[in-house]
């Protein structure tokens, strides 16, 4: 395999940089349709998530990394992919444990945790990870995302 030009080396990375956000930002957005996606929505999720994250391994640190695997487990958990939810949901908490990370990504990758746990059905599994998740909360440095991240737990059911 022939290697890349210092040039090619700086287009893929101004690629990379420009796909990463814009892919994780399609993805919300389809998240976010919840019952108005249509089928073939989904699967573009499922798509665009991935991406997403491949395009963050290319030039991110590990929040990022964090945060891809976060979304990866909050699109399976929307859509009822029970392993691959608590396998994305694990990562994203191992991630966390091993890079130090904390704040908003620890308190959202115990989100994960238990959102994960909630549609596989560990009911004692899901009220530990959101006990977590509310104590991970107290140490989230600004109030508005204090509250919004909060906000995303009122819809994880026991």
């Amino acid at each position: 395999m022939k290697k890349m030009t210092d040039k090619q080396k700086e287009k893929v990375e101004k690629c990379n940089k420009f796909f990463a956000p814009t892919l994780f930002n399609t993805t919300w957005d389809l998240l976010t349709k919840g019952d108005k996606r249509t089928p073939e929505e989904d699967l573009i999720m499922i798509h665009t998530a991935h991406a997403s994250a491949y395009h963050w391994r290319q030039i991110g640190d590990a929040s990022k990394f964090v945060g891809s695997e976060w979304q990866l487990s909050r699109v399976y958990s929307v859509l009822g992919r029970t392993q691959q939810a608590m396998f994305h949901a694990e990562n994203s908490l191992e991630l966390c444990k091993e890079n130090g990370i904390g704040d908003f990504d620890l308190a959202f990758a115990y989100e994960a945790q238990a959102r994960a746990s909630a549609i596989n059905g560990l009911k004692e599994t899901t009220e530990k990870y959101l006990k977590l998740a509310r104590e991970a909360a107290e140490n989230i440095a600004k109030k508005e995302d204090k509250d919004y991240f909060l906000s995303q737990l009122e819809d994880i059911t026991v």
